[in-house]
């Protein structure tokens, strides 16, 4: 196909575009990094024998969710946008599925009329995509070393669809609750609490891990290979995210006025701002937690649960606030953490981070930020979808709560009756103790441990 110069629709690729191309393809950057630093904290805590298989399933799972998402994801979170403008959420997925005309069109012979910044929405696929596939890696945390692969697998490609249609309702300026006063700036309704809700369910349907909540006749202790590669992967995670956070923000003229996805009225310092003192916040609060109580895991449930609980409010809190959000967070992290220990649940990770954490930032949002402007579209004045006419409300801050998690518990409800009726949900225990990596890949580790008595 040659290029006809005389045919280029200027208006679509301007410097001006180029340079938001640029800066949303950085936040698929930072979203990779965020992925590598996932895979690096699971190399750090999965048991030996586990090592090679617990790592290369988030792996395939992440691109399950990755793939699954072009072929109609996007299509579904952007039907937010199409009902604003009087069309349908089938409008939006023939057009962006992976087959849709808008998909595979170029850009500069797009008239702008029929969609401008072409280019822009589509490195929005990949961006979005990346997080389809993220929330299949932190589910997997939750299920590691014990839920059949055929399992997960087939709830990667189900959690990439649902998901999805959960960041129509919950993220962006114009979906149902967001335009109802449900705010969320960073996605973490969608991402964290709808894979923690999927892991309620699974969690519980399963045994514990053998040697990991009390001595096995043949795991005397779960240990892990190298607890030190988690705070270098820790930090992939922190660097990775604040590309993110600019691709969480629409810029409009005059040249790059800065409003967050929500539609709420921030800035760049300000949201990455936040974003530090969050962290620094929970990593205080996460060091003394850890001294006290002897526990390394609170080094690391520290500052992530900072991070998760800020994240929902990166665009509208004052940095003090960030602060005061980031230093509370591990407390409640701390208490999910210890309730689940005291009662025997194998579940350290999504439970005191997503639905402790998150939940109380969604909630201390609702309170420190109730009131403020936000929902609908730039430019519209008055009807449904004019540009900031909803406000924050604890209300809604609760609904989206419940509606995020309770879209993972009934997911993984129907998920787990049809897997015990078909393929199995679990892993035998004789696998699991002899290790995954043998069973499936014929590998071995080359060090045996203490805790390995078989």
């Amino acid at each position: 196909m040659s290029l006809d110069v005389g045919a280029v629709q200027a208006a679509q690729v301007t410097l001006n575009s180029l340079v938001q191309n640029v800066l949303y393809a950085s936040g698929t950057v930072g979203a990779l990094l965020v992925v590598v630093g996932l895979l690096m904290i699971d190399a750090g805590t999965a048991r030996r024998k586990n090592l090679f298989n617990s790592t290369i399933e988030k792996t395939l799972g992440f691109f399950l969710g990755f793939a699954t998402y072009y072929v109609v994801g996007f299509g579904l979170w952007a039907g937010q946008y199409y009902i604003m403008e009087g069309g349908t959420m089938m409008d939006s997925v023939r057009d962006w599925w992976i087959g849709g005309s808008l998909t595979n069109a170029l850009a500069h012979e797009t008239d702008p009329a029929v969609f401008p910044g072409l280019n822009t929405f589509q490195i929005f696929i990949f961006f979005l995509a990346t997080f389809a596939g993220i929330i299949n890696v932190l589910f997997h945390f939750s299920v590691s070393e014990r839920m059949k692969a055929s399992a997960y697998f087939v709830t990667c490609v189900v959690a990439a669809v649902v998901s999805s249609a959960l960041s129509w309702a919950t993220w962006g300026s114009v979906g149902p609750l967001t335009n109802m006063g449900f705010h969320d700036f960073f996605g973490v309704g969608f991402v964290y609490l709808f894979p923690a809700g999927m892991a309620l369910v699974f969690t519980l349907m399963m045994s514990p891990r053998p040697g990991m909540m009390e001595e096995h006749p043949r795991v005397s202790a779960y240990l892990a290979p190298s607890i030190g590669l988690c705070a270098p992967g820790l930090l992939l995670i922190f660097a990775g995210l604040p590309m993110v956070i600019l691709s969480c923000l629409f810029f409009f003229d005059p040249e790059a006025l800065a409003v967050s996805v929500t539609m709420a009225n921030t800035s760049v310092g300000i949201a990455l701002n936040n974003y530090a003192l969050v962290w620094a916040g929970g990593a205080i609060t996460g060091l003394i937690l850890a001294y006290k109580s002897g526990n390394y895991a609170y080094t690391l449930l520290g500052p992530l649960a900072g991070y998760v609980a800020g994240a929902s409010g990166f665009d509208v809190y004052l940095p003090w606030q960030a602060f005061i959000v980031g230093l509370a967070a591990p407390l409640v992290s701390f208490m999910v953490y210890e309730f689940t220990l005291k009662r025997g649940i194998d579940e350290h990770k999504l439970f005191p981070l997503f639905i402790g954490a998150g939940s109380f930032g969604l909630i201390m949002l609702g309170i420190f930020k109730a009131g403020t402007p936000r929902g609908g579209y730039f430019g519209i004045e008055e009807g449904a979808y004019a540009f900031q006419h909803g406000e924050i409300s604890l209300v809604m801050q609760l609904v989206g709560i419940v509606a995020c998690l309770g879209t993972g518990v009934v997911t993984a409800l129907i998920l787990s009756v049809i897997f015990k009726a078909t393929i199995g949900l679990e892993t035998n225990e004789e696998d699991q103790i002899n290790g995954l990596d043998k069973k499936i890949w014929d590998l071995e580790p080359d060090v045996v441990t203490h805790a390995d008595n078989n």
